[in-house]
């Protein structure tokens, strides 16, 4: 298992998380994309993890409701998958929203995300719905896991 660094980052640091989410996911977006999201979003929260100095992975998540926080996005570079660190990333969210008194959270994943669905279930998150997502064209699994 990788003993990745998980960091707390700010909006300076936005720039390698798109780079990473770039190289994660498609279609590939830019810096404003993401800030417009988080345009009137309450306790954005950005995570990166890295291996010595190389970032690796990353979180970002937002206040959906008062008790509630969104997992947006989580990413690992798929050369440093099944290391763990997204297992840290999710760990370290955890935390994180525990301590800022969130009861539970919540995140969506396509059906073909494999991986992710299994870390989900394997970190006793539950399956709460399903979401239709007309930009691609394909159903989304919800997930939610009380903190207790």
């Amino acid at each position: 298992m990788a003993d990745a660094i998980v960091d707390l980052v700010g909006p300076d640091d936005l720039p390698t998380i798109v780079a990473l989410y770039n190289q994660i996911f498609r279609p590939n977006r830019d810096v404003d994309s993401f800030r417009r999201r988080f345009r009137g979003r309450y306790n954005v929260l950005m995570l990166m993890a890295r291996l010595g100095e190389e970032p690796v992975g990353f979180f970002i998540g937002f206040e959906l409701k008062p008790t509630v926080f969104f997992a947006w996005f989580y990413g690992v570079k798929p050369e440093y998958r099944r290391q763990g660190v997204a297992s840290q990333l999710m760990e370290a969210v955890h935390s994180w929203a525990k301590q800022n008194d969130y009861e539970s959270i919540r995140f969506e994943c396509h059906n073909q995300h494999r991986p992710m669905l299994h870390l989900a279930i394997a970190l006793e998150y539950d399956i709460v719905g399903m979401r239709w997502d007309p930009d691609r064209g394909d159903n989304l699994v919800i997930f939610e896991k009380v903190l207790h």
